[in-house]
């Protein structure tokens, strides 16, 4: 694999676009850079790296989804978030999280 360069005007646009609200993914598919390389030249340039999260709007939902039996997996999958997003959202929420394997509600 090659390694690929961005020039400092290139940086610039990275950096804008991200401030703009492009996601790291969007970023590296635009650049030919892994998004982490991306993140790496925002770091450099002190820019704050956002972290996705649930978003608030769903998190009832996916309160709902998952004590219904979906798996961390499949509610992340639903929203485009990864489990451990999801399962930080939903022990914030106090939902006890099951052990994997588990697709209902285990009682104490």
């Amino acid at each position: 694999m090659t390694q690929t360069f961005l020039s400092p005007n290139q940086v610039d646009e990275l950096v804008a676009l991200y401030e703009a609200g492009a996601t790291l993914a969007e970023l590296g598919e635009r650049f030919g850079v892994h998004r982490r390389t991306a993140a790496a030249h925002l770091i450099r340039r002190s820019v704050p790296i956002r972290r996705r999260g649930l978003d608030e709007c769903h998190l009832a939902e996916a309160v709902e989804l998952y004590a219904g039996g979906l798996s961390l997996m499949e509610v992340g999958l639903r929203f485009g978030v990864s489990q451990q997003t999801v399962r930080r959202a939903l022990a914030v929420e106090g939902v006890v999280i099951r052990p994997s394997g588990c697709r209902t509600q285990v009682n104490a």
